[in-house]
């Protein structure tokens, strides 16, 4: 059985990944009213629920069967189409939009008491000196522990509208009373920008984990801060990010492409077609590019990788792309739910459509990442199934094809040892490694709070004890690991995520970074020019 499972991590790893697709998908947002004209099928339809509801023999939830039916409709037209239920849609919108009114923590709830795990960057707890450890013990003298509230009652005690105040009484560790805070809820950013920094003296880094309204600016800030560190190449990191505005993409590929050349165009189902061409005057047109993807980059990360590639344009590595061409318009259904539903497909500057089959079904197409991982496609780069039929030649010469993602010019294989698979799907999915070092710096917070980044760089931050708790923590929580082989890993893995808590995203990705192939191919790249 423990062997079983070692087979089927990697296997749940690209899984969880993919589930972030449905969703996070490339959006394009322009709102149209439009008008329709009535017909007998959609008034069968209604009579139908009219009936249900005032005639069939037992209470029905009317508005539960036409979330199923609208469900099931889009089942049958393509894996991109989707329903956003009204109690759904205000979190999705956030996600997009790029911030929310709030005060601006993440947090746990441990033995029934809110405790924060870090103030968000930018945000007004973190303006006002909330920190990580602190206990929020009442909000407007509303009592916020031992109260069995859950997550949603929570959250809606500490949002509230733009500029509305809000009284904390927080307990800290080592203070004797407690201390008082009055904050005023503002935008939080939700940051689509994990990292930027410099690799080598030359070589700035990038990662962007979604195309958000907020992503461009988010980039450009970026951009920006890594020329004045002297920053005379680009990498951008595009693994796991599933997509999202096209504009945001668009805008971003702009930076790279000189004047007049093609980025994309669409094509509707009555075949009329809209290009793309890049028209602003960007500071690396002429600067080496790299664009690192993998098989969870999808849709708008396609994109631009596909850009690129096409305008013969930087170096694509990684692994086969996902394979998302289709182009979504968001439609409010007037009761505060929404539909995206799938208005036309995308094309690269060559031409090619580099959406995957979905002809087999919903279930096979979200569980392409299995085929891939059987076929041997993620460890050879001969294993990666091309049609000729649909293969096309850039300006330079270069040949790519269509049909399912964007191939890279330089493929590096996927490391799918089962210990470093476990690691990664646990890193992640789970949370298991935020809980536990959240615990870990419970033990001492007073100290931990007071380090600096350079102090901990120069410090053995996990020792030989802290994975010793570590494996009796996973067994507590009935999770046994069998990972003797990769402790080297698991060590990297439990640094980063204290770095994450301790300081921001952009120290965990400098930690996760330091052995990674791909990173590690893009600085000899980078070092041969």
């Amino acid at each position: 059985m423990k062997n079983k499972n070692k087979i089927y991590l990697p296997f749940l790893l690209g899984l969880a990944c993919a589930a972030g697709l449905i969703l996070g998908s490339q959006l394009n947002f322009t709102q149209e009213q439009v008008l329709f004209s009535s017909n007998s099928k959609k008034e069968k339809l209604n009579r139908l629920i009219d009936y249900i509801e005032y005639e069939y023999v037992d209470e029905v939830n009317t508005d539960s069967i036409v979330d199923v039916t609208v469900n099931k409709i889009l089942e049958n037209l393509d894996p991109h189409s989707v329903y956003i239920p009204k109690k759904e849609y205000a979190s999705v919108t956030e996600n997009m939009n790029g911030d929310f009114v709030g005060i601006g923590v993440s947090f746990y709830q441990v033995e029934d008491t809110i405790v924060v795990i870090q103030p968000m960057k930018g945000g007004p707890s973190e303006k006002i000196g909330i920190k990580g450890g602190d206990r929020i013990l009442y909000a407007n003298d509303q009592k916020l522990f031992n109260r069995d509230l859950g997550t949603d009652s929570i959250i809606a005690q500490l949002k509230g509208e733009e500029n509305s105040k809000v009284k904390l009484k927080v307990y800290r560790k080592g203070v004797d009373k407690l201390l008082n805070f009055e904050l005023e809820r503002s935008r939080v950013p939700i940051k689509s920008i994990d990292a930027a920094y410099m690799l080598t003296d030359k070589l700035g880094y990038i990662k962007v984990n979604r195309f958000s309204e907020t992503t461009y600016q988010e980039f450009k800030e970026s951009l920006s801060h890594l020329r004045t560190l002297g920053a005379k190449e680009i990498a951008i990191d595009l693994r796991d990010n599933p997509g999202g505005y096209l504009s945001e993409a668009v805008n971003i590929v702009d930076e790279f492409l000189k004047d007049g050349n093609l980025i994309l165009f669409t094509k509707n189902k009555s075949g009329a077609i809209e290009k793309t061409f890049a028209k602003n005057k960007g500071n690396y047109e002429d600067k080496p590019l790299y664009v690192l993807i993998n098989e969870n980059s999808a849709s708008a990360s396609e994109i631009v990788a596909g850009a690129f590639q096409d305008n013969d344009r930087g170096t694509i590595i990684g692994r086969r792309s996902y394979g998302k061409g289709l182009v979504q318009r968001e439609m409010a259904l007037g009761d505060g739910s929404a539909v995206r539903l799938t208005i036309a497909r995308y094309y690269t500057p060559t031409g090619r459509s580099i959406q995957k089959p979905y002809n087999l079904g919903n279930e096979a197409y979200f569980n392409d990442y299995i085929r891939r991982y059987k076929n041997g496609e993620l460890a050879h780069a001969d294993s990666i199934h091309v049609t000729d039929s649909l293969k096309y030649t850039t300006p330079a010469g270069k040949i790519v094809y269509g049909g399912g993602g964007i191939i890279p010019d330089i493929f590096i294989p996927k490391d799918t040892n089962s210990e470093k698979e476990a690691l990664s799907f646990l890193l992640r999915s789970s949370g298991l490694f935020s809980k536990f070092i959240f615990q870990e710096l419970e033990r001492d917070r007073t100290f931990y709070n007071k380090l600096t980044w350079e102090e901990f760089k120069d410090r053995e931050m996990i020792t030989d004890k802290t994975i010793s708790n570590f494996f009796k923590f996973t067994k507590d929580e009935n999770i046994p690991l069998d990972i003797k082989n990769n402790l080297s890993i698991l060590k990297t893995y439990l640094e980063a995520v204290m770095a994450e808590q301790l300081f921001s995203t952009n120290e965990f990705q400098r930690i996760i970074n330091i052995d990674d192939r791909i990173i590690q191919k893009v600085i000899e790249l980078s070092q041969s020019n």
